[in-house]
């Protein structure tokens, strides 16, 4: 083998590898190579397959019998705000209902923080998700709500992921909550102008609440003709227009998905649009959970991911989200796994990330365990042990 495009490294004494190509190993949309290496070249993968024939390498890392998955693809979340609203989730957890109107209080806090608290609270929870096998992540802006709040969170964000989303139709601005036309007039327009160099989305909240379906459509074609690329938050909190929107405008997923029809789901099953669930919102808010089931079984393209937000899904864990896929979305474990992988990697229209494959890029995790199955049979525990971005070990 050449080393000439970087250092190689082999992982070898691998119980069980994932790849998310079926035609290596069991044959399984998860392509499951048993007693498995897998070699990294610079920072993409070189080889895979029978630990025994792996090639000779600069490096060497022995699994000891654990497994080894694809890093997480984690295509939605809300990652540049400042404060928390413990109060308002405690108080939710004692009986009161959630609805969108939460978002305003961090709102009034991330305008009020300084570019530096925004980037270290961004920096804080992305280790905190690397550290849980997460190599690839999404995140919006949607907490300014200004022209210069939201090109900020922005041009912070993009100095950390290429997948970078503008959301300022999280909700009508408090600022404009006597015209909300006007409001739309601005994410259309100047704020649209100022935030589009940083971001490679646009996304809209529809909903009630937020966002109608004519609102909706108008920003996001407005966000294409400037060559921003669609997602839609939608159908979350009731049936509405969104999914069938997302689909019209070729969104590249429709996220929460919690409330939909027999047309909804048709209309996602013959278009490319991914169907994003989102468990920790669900969990956080006491809601009744997306039906995963019905989506896969009618064909449908599903990712899944964190929502890591602060107010209606304040985790950075897809682990944890995998297991409430199985426990209470009817996904297997494959699924589930499937999903927060290459699901995820669909949801973002990247071909390289979420699969181990010849070419791929080298994004890995390492459990503490011999099958991939116990990041569900074993929820709660920090399974991840080592994790590699790029062919490089940072976990």
């Amino acid at each position: 083998m050449s080393s000439t495009t970087g250092t190689t490294t082999v992982i070898t004494n691998i119980a069980s590898l994932v790849t998310n190509d079926p035609s290596l190993g069991d044959g399984s949309p998860l392509g499951l190579i048993q007693d498995a290496a897998v070699v990294i070249e610079g920072d993409r993968i070189a080889w895979t397959g029978d630990s025994r024939k792996a090639p000779a390498t600069d490096n060497r890392v022995d699994a000891g019998g654990r497994a080894v998955i694809p890093g997480f693809v984690d295509s939605h979340s809300h990652l540049v705000f400042a404060g928390d609203r413990t109060q308002e989730f405690n108080a939710r957890m004692s009986g009161r209902g959630y609805t969108a109107g939460g978002i305003r209080t961090t709102v009034a806090a991330t305008r009020a923080a300084s570019d530096e608290d925004l980037e270290r609270n961004l920096t804080h929870y992305l280790h905190e998700a690397l550290r849980q096998g997460t190599t690839t992540f999404e995140t919006k802006s949607g907490y300014g709500l200004t022209v210069e709040d939201e090109a900020r969170a922005l041009r912070i964000a993009a100095a950390h992921t290429d997948e970078v989303t503008y959301l300022g139709a999280h909700i009508v601005s408090p600022d404009y909550a006597d015209d909300p036309a006007a409001y739309v007039a601005l994410v259309t327009g100047e704020m649209l102008d100022a935030c589009a160099p940083y971001a490679r989305w646009i996304d809209v909240f529809c909903e009630k609440g937020a966002f109608d379906g004519d609102q909706a459509r108008a920003i996001l074609t407005a966000g294409k003709a400037k060559g921003l690329h669609p997602r839609v938050h939608a159908n979350q909190l009731s049936y509405g227009p969104g999914v069938q929107l997302a689909v019209e405008l070729d969104a590249a997923s429709a996220d929460h998905c919690t409330h939909l029809t027999d047309a909804d789901v048709d209309a996602l099953a013959n278009g490319r649009t991914v169907a994003t669930l989102l468990p920790g919102a669900e969990f956080s808010t006491r809601a009744e959970w997306p039906d995963a089931r019905r989506l896969l079984d009618a064909g449908v393209t599903v990712a899944l991911s964190t929502d890591c937000n602060p107010g209606s899904s304040f985790t950075s864990s897809v682990p944890f989200c995998i297991a409430l896929a199985v426990r209470d979305m009817g996904m297997t474990p494959d699924e589930a796994l499937w999903s927060a992988t290459a699901g995820g990697a669909a949801a973002l229209r990247r071909t390289d990330i979420g699969r181990l494959t010849v070419g791929a890029r080298a994004d890995l995790a390492l459990l503490d365990a011999p099958s991939h199955i116990h990041l569900a049979y074993r929820p709660g525990v920090p399974l991840v042990t080592g994790v590699w971005r790029r062919g490089a070990r940072e976990v």
